[in-house]
């Protein structure tokens, strides 16, 4: 009986994370992965060249692998006030192995003055879905007594293909004044077909859109950005397909710390959580244009999928900017506050 219930839970998990595929996936530490958020946050940053990272590992005590991961580096251009980056992201869905794939270029730049800076982002790649028929498991394969069986074959036709690459499109937008910043992005514009089967199986765009507001706890003393203390509550709201998401908390920003509380909403149906963050700044060398910045988060569910038997979501992420010695040119809109400022 234990057998059948792993199975049929393994089973379960499948359908959840077929669900899945109708969606992305979703970082709780958007804003350390700001190039996944938004193509429009590639090249906003102090430094010359950045390197983020960042893993999730999705209801981690459940049978069935939700794991994902996005690297990026982006490349910051003065002139354009933006740059060009590349980003890689890498999704793990349940028993039989169902990966995602997507390598994606991408371009933006800045408008703007000491008031205000406005940025677009265009992004294009290649995405890839594959799937391992093999750990499939059907109920014609489980005996009511002995469970699973090792080696049975099942009736179900399971078809040919299993791998797929497709063409992938996005872009967004962002806009910075004084102490807010507002930006939207459409991923999947050209809305690929992912079909494993030949019938027509369309990504459904992913629209997301985001607002932040920096409050200054220490307006009126004579201290360094350094020394100041900021309050940063954000809203983040995903739609895609019949999928809706909304994310609203704050962070408490002190020197090297960073502390934040959120809640996430899954929509009517979907899974919701609280979630608490923490980001630590390694390493800041602000001659030399340097800053090693680590960050922990981790999502407590509060639906019907519940922390007793998901043991919750955790993330980890890492990012690195540094200055290159060849490089003598000043930031555009350098008297402007830029979106970096606000994570």
């Amino acid at each position: 009986m234990n057998k059948i219930r792993y199975y049929v839970l393994s089973a379960v998990m499948m359908v959840l994370a077929m669900n899945v595929v109708a969606q992305d996936h979703q970082y709780s530490q958007f804003f350390n992965s700001p190039v996944y958020l938004n193509p429009a946050l590639n090249g906003q940053f102090e430094g010359d060249v950045r390197v983020n990272m960042i893993y999730r590992n999705q209801w981690s005590s459940l049978p069935g692998a939700l794991t994902y991961m996005t690297a990026s580096v982006d490349y910051n251009i003065p002139k354009f006030g933006g740059g060009v980056g590349l980003m890689f992201t890498r999704a793990n869905e349940g028993t039989a192995y169902y990966l995602r794939n997507n390598l994606a270029g991408i371009y933006s730049y800045s408008v703007g003055s000491d008031d205000f800076v406005l940025s677009f982002g265009l992004q294009a790649g290649i995405g890839n879905r594959t799937i391992d028929r093999s750990k499939l498991v059907f109920g014609d394969q489980i005996d009511p007594r002995l469970g699973y069986i090792p080696g049975t074959t099942s009736a179900a036709d399971l078809g040919d293909l299993n791998n797929k690459f497709y063409f992938d499109a996005g872009a967004g937008v962002n806009l910075v004044v004084g102490n807010f910043m507002g930006g939207g992005a459409l991923q999947h514009i050209n809305r690929p077909d992912q079909s494993f089967t030949g019938a027509t199986a369309k990504l459904p765009m992913r629209a997301t859109g985001h607002l932040s507001y920096r409050w200054d706890l220490n307006p009126y003393d004579n201290y360094t950005e350094d020394e100041k203390s900021y309050v940063i509550p954000s809203v983040v709201m995903y739609k895609q397909g019949a999928s809706t998401s909304v994310s609203a908390g704050m962070q408490y920003k002190r020197r090297a710390v960073n502390a934040g509380l959120w809640y996430r909403s899954g929509g009517q149906s979907g899974p919701s959580a609280f979630v608490v963050s923490f980001i630590f700044d390694l390493f800041i060398n602000r001659d030399g244009g340097e800053k090693l910045r680590f960050g922990l988060s981790h999502d407590a569910p509060s639906s019907k999928l519940n922390y007793s038997n998901t043991s919750g979501t955790t993330e980890g992420s890492l990012g690195y900017e540094t200055t290159l010695p060849s490089r003598n040119s000043s930031p555009k809109f350098q008297g402007a506050r830029r979106c970096y400022d606000f994570y």
